[in-house]
């Protein structure tokens, strides 16, 4: 068999997504033909396919280095930088791309990926705009860059520039399962409106396709979940809640009992360790961490904080457990001491790693909002080494809270235990816990936003958030909904853009006969 087919055969294994195949006979192929840039690009595209992009990194540059003008090998690099957030090194490969080779498609489309990693959304759209206009000239496919496109458009609730990119998605794919899923954070369903009821056909129409695979079926079966629990149809809607959630699991791996084991860890170093004695070095910008379960209220929180004019809302950010996970888990000393360390050092470099992730982000305010929810697990160490920051935790009654999370799809691995009843009360009960320990520890420390209290009694809560955040009294606060500002791209994209409202508070109690496994394993 000579080199062309070995390839062939290389790449079909990629496009399959069996990349522990594709890696396995790069290396034989290599020992063969030394220093291809073919093998070692597509090796380094197998290493991306399972995340471990500092691989990756060391076989594109290889890649380069046999061949400089390799611009799939030069574009995949900056694709993995941008993965591990080496965001300057990313935008200048980007940059010399589009300079280099005007017409290559896929740098517009990546490097519009990184302007939203940076928030920068309104130039990330520029760059789809192009990618999708190149496409067409060159009669190529522009499908998967408008759902990029639709997806950064929704972020900041342009809703008529987004009705229009996804009527050019269902001309090309009418029955498209990503546009057809964001239709339904669009439409409020009700019998009354024949446009909302028409989609749940067509949706309907969709799922009963037996090519269907697990993850599409996972995702418009909660479309057709969300739409029935807009018209209150409880029996289907749980149907197609519990359908989606049994055929996503089917395409992940998940064992909850590891970060539940994490937990506990955290915990037992955190007992032995002085919180109040924290670094003394730290910047001058400050940091108002919003954490808590996800689906507790975060967003809002967040929209509500980042409404005032001296506060820039970065969204949910990977900065900080990236960073603890560098700096604490990943080196052969143990945690506490890695800690004691950090501490005595003059530089607080915790501190500058974060913030310089910052680089690119357009801030000009003094206060920065991360809305990251699992920041809950790293609250000790936010003590140590950010003191100067605000921690508000986002409480939300239990049933509410995971009933939430049940009736949702989620783009983060870290949440493959969310689709299973038994998991999430598991997981819930320990964040619970861990709660507990942090304010036993630092109660002052800590802001708790019940998310009824506020949805009951908006004015106060409003001003104890404002007071508690040493921020003003301002009217934008109190028209949060109005923000855009702030991209939103968690799936509370809907409900963050509307005024507090109250029909979700108690909506457990709708499903308390379907959910007994999740709701009686509840502490």
């Amino acid at each position: 068999m000579n080199f062309i087919e070995r390839a062939k055969i290389l790449q079909n294994y990629y496009r399959s997504g069996n990349f522990k195949k594709v890696i396995e006979g790069c290396k034989n192929l290599n020992k063969k033909f030394p220093n291809n840039t073919f093998i070692l690009n597509l090796s380094g595209m197998a290493f991306q396919g399972l995340n471990q992009h500092k691989k990756a990194i060391v076989l594109f540059e290889s890649a380069l280095q046999a061949d400089n003008s390799n611009i799939a090998a030069l574009n995949n690099l900056a694709n993995s930088l941008k993965n591990i957030e080496e965001f300057e090194r990313a935008d200048e490969i980007f940059k010399k791309i589009i300079k280099t080779s005007p017409n290559y498609i896929s740098a517009y489309n990546n490097y519009a990926n990184l302007k939203i990693a940076v928030d920068d959304t309104e130039e990330a759209i520029k760059l789809y705009k192009k990618a999708i206009k190149l496409s067409q000239n060159n009669n190529e496919n522009p499908l998967n860059i408008l759902i990029h496109l639709a997806n950064a458009l929704q972020s900041l609730n342009r809703k008529k520039e987004l009705t229009e990119v996804l009527e050019e998605i269902f001309k090309i794919d009418k029955d498209n399962i990503l546009a057809n899923k964001i239709l339904t954070t669009i439409y409020k369903y009700t019998k009354a409106d024949t446009k909302t009821i028409d989609h749940i056909s067509r949706m309907e129409k969709i799922y009963i396709k037996k090519d269907l695979n697990n993850y599409d079926r996972a995702r418009i079966s909660f479309g057709l979940g969300k739409a029935y629990d807009d018209l209150k149809d409880t029996e289907k809607a749980i149907t197609f809640f519990s359908n989606g959630n049994e055929a996503f699991k089917k395409t992940i791996s998940s064992d909850v009992n590891l970060d539940i084991k994490i937990m506990n860890n955290i915990q037992k170093i955190f007992e032995k360790i002085n919180l109040n004695k924290t670094h003394s070095n730290y910047s001058k910008k400050k940091m108002i961490f919003i954490c808590g379960m996800p689906r507790s209220g975060t967003t809002l929180v967040e929209q509500i904080v980042a409404s005032h004019p001296k506060v820039y809302g970065s969204g949910e950010l990977s900065f900080l457990t990236n960073i603890i996970g560098e700096y604490f888990f990943n080196q052969n000393t143990s945690i506490e001491e890695k800690i004691s360390e950090y501490m005595e050092f003059s530089r607080n470099i915790i501190n500058e790693k974060y913030f310089n992730k910052f680089s690119l982000h357009h801030i000009q305010e003094t206060i920065i909002t991360d809305k990251a929810p699992f920041n809950f697990k790293w609250i000790g160490f936010i003590r140590l080494f950010f003191p100067n920051s605000k921690i508000i935790h986002c409480k939300r009654n239990p049933q509410d809270n995971c009933l939430s999370i049940y009736k949702n799809i989620f783009s983060s691995s870290k949440m493959n235990w969310a689709y299973d009843q038994k998991d999430i009360a598991n997981y819930y009960n320990s964040y619970n816990s861990m709660m507990k320990f942090w304010y036993s520890k630092i109660p002052d420390f800590i802001y708790t936003a019940e998310y009824e209290k506020i949805v009951l009694d908006k004015k106060n809560e409003i001003n104890n958030l404002l007071k508690f955040c040493n921020l003003e009294y301002d009217d934008n606060c109190f028209n949060h909904h109005k923000n855009t500002k702030t991209p939103i791209r968690t799936v509370s994209i809907d409900q963050a853009r509307q005024p507090i409202y109250s029909s979700s508070v108690n909506a457990g109690r709708n499903y308390k006969d379907h959910l007994k496994e999740l709701f009686e394993n509840l502490d």
